[in-house]
């Protein structure tokens, strides 16, 4: 069934982004629909186009040909629309290390125009969601890796998004710190939040998406509900050997 563009929160038509010097585009003619208030995985291997896509959508890249629209707002002419509709949490942690967790929030509190009269309220309230209240003053620079994640995570969702896009939020820490960027993403989809993230954990994926997108060499090579994937492959029992099946055993470097 289509779905009407109320429904939808993000599509794109025919996308495509070739480096300069590339021999292969890094995206070949991909196009989504993601509905508003699910939780989409985009995934693949190394190079198969995933952060490339993520940073077009978010405006950081312009794409060769195609179109891309966020709620109704196109990529590249209505990229300030774009913005101020969208959170990102990207793969490398971007905070001030010599400043502290409230001090970072505070900072990125006012490039999001949050009003003034509720910026220390709303950096509590983040800083809550992810655990880091009690250790909001010390710098970044003494955080554990998992505690950065979720000091990354709580810039993310300041201005309260309406679609969080989230590249590897939980790549390289411990199962604690993931488990609770996990559950406090799962509240935020409760509450009206669209997400869309990548992961290279596919046990992850199969748990958390609602519905998911292999990618490969820049091209969607299947899509749907894990589980409904899963059950339709022949000799896959999770979404990890249905991934292997399709993307291969070759190493991607």
């Amino acid at each position: 069934m289509t779905q009407s563009a109320t429904d939808t929160v993000l599509s794109t038509e025919n996308l495509i982004k070739v480096y300069p010097g590339a021999d292969q585009p890094a995206i070949d003619g991909l196009t989504l629909n993601v509905a508003r208030g699910s939780i989409f995985g985009l995934l693949g291997p190394n190079g198969a186009g995933k952060t490339t896509t993520i940073s077009i959508l978010c405006t950081l890249l312009r794409p060769t040909s195609g179109t891309a629209t966020v709620l109704g707002h196109d990529v590249v002419r209505q990229a300030d629309a774009v913005r101020y509709v969208i959170g990102l949490v990207p793969q490398d942690i971007a905070l001030y290390s010599s400043l502290t967790a409230r001090e970072n929030l505070r900072y990125f509190a006012r490039i999001l125009r949050i009003p003034r009269r509720r910026v220390e309220d709303r950096v509590a309230e983040c800083l809550e969601l992810v655990g880091l209240l009690d250790c909001a003053d010390r710098r970044i620079a003494t955080y554990s890796g998992g505690m950065k994640r979720r000091a990354n995570l709580a810039v993310g969702i300041l201005h309260k998004p309406e679609l969080l896009f989230l590249d590897e939020p939980t790549v390289g820490i411990d199962a604690q710190s993931r488990n609770l960027i996990l559950e406090r993403l799962a509240e935020l989809n409760r509450a009206g939040m669209t997400i869309l993230y990548t992961t290279h954990y596919m046990e992850e994926a199969q748990k958390f998406c609602d519905e998911i997108a292999v990618l490969d060499a820049g091209k969607v090579i299947a899509r749907g509900a894990p589980r409904q994937l899963v059950d339709h492959a022949a000799d896959c029992e999770n979404l990890e050997e249905l991934f292997l099946a399709l993307t291969g055993k070759q190493l991607r470097d």
